[in-house]
């Protein structure tokens, strides 16, 4: 890797600690060793450690690395967790999410980023990671339940199903809201009820499928 793009990482990774106040040391490093700039196309890879949302085809995005810090230090991941990712797209956050995880499972409901996406989680090794082109707002109820569940699109509501295969003690964090705006919520579940927390107001690409919004 050109020694350029790598100080751009470590540069971008420090912009998160002291610009954006993340401050989980396992998020960091795991932005610190994953290449965002294999997860972008050839032509954006210039842009590939700036703060923003890039395009990543079939009106898609790869988003902010301070989203995805934000959203990985909410969930909380454990090196024995077991985790459920709705909304491959690029591959990225799965990437952050098999640095931090025992195993993680990604739907996406585009074939085609699906398979992009597949690519380049093994070309760089990731063995504990399982990718399909599903549906995911039915969730994946062989491997459940799951004790986190990170969704990557923005939803009317938690899908049931999700919640419905979130472990005892797990957590859920998803954006929460209309089809352009959001907020980021946090689901909890305790043995007898499910706690939730929203918080701070986000925008993310529609939750497409049974249990989201339609597709336009």
């Amino acid at each position: 890797m050109p020694k350029e793009l790598s100080y751009q990482r470590h540069r971008m990774v420090r912009r998160l600690e002291e610009e954006f106040e993340v401050r989980d040391p396992r998020v960091l490093a795991a932005m610190e060793r994953v290449p965002r700039h294999l997860f972008v196309r050839q032509h954006l890879r210039a842009q590939a450690y700036s703060v923003h949302a890039l395009p990543i085809g079939d009106a898609q995005t790869i988003s902010q690395p301070a989203v995805v810090a934000h959203m990985s230090e909410l969930l909380a991941v454990e090196k024995d967790h077991g985790v459920l990712e709705v909304g491959t797209g690029s591959g990225y956050q799965t990437a952050i999410l098999a640095e931090l995880a025992r195993r993680v499972y990604s739907l996406e409901i585009v074939p085609g980023l699906a398979r992009e996406a597949i690519r380049r989680i093994r070309s760089l090794g990731y063995d504990n990671v399982k990718i399909q082109a599903f549906d995911g707002t039915v969730g994946w109820s062989e491997a459940a339940p799951f004790d986190r569940i990170l969704v990557t699109a923005g939803a009317p509501e938690a899908p049931t199903p999700l919640l419905e295969q979130l472990a005892v003690g797990g957590r859920l964090v998803i954006p929460e809201g209309e089809r352009e705006t959001q907020q980021l919520v946090v689901y909890e579940k305790g043995p007898k009820r499910m706690i939730r927390r929203a918080g701070e107001a986000v925008s993310f690409v529609p939750l497409v499928g049974r249990h989201g919004w339609e597709r336009n």
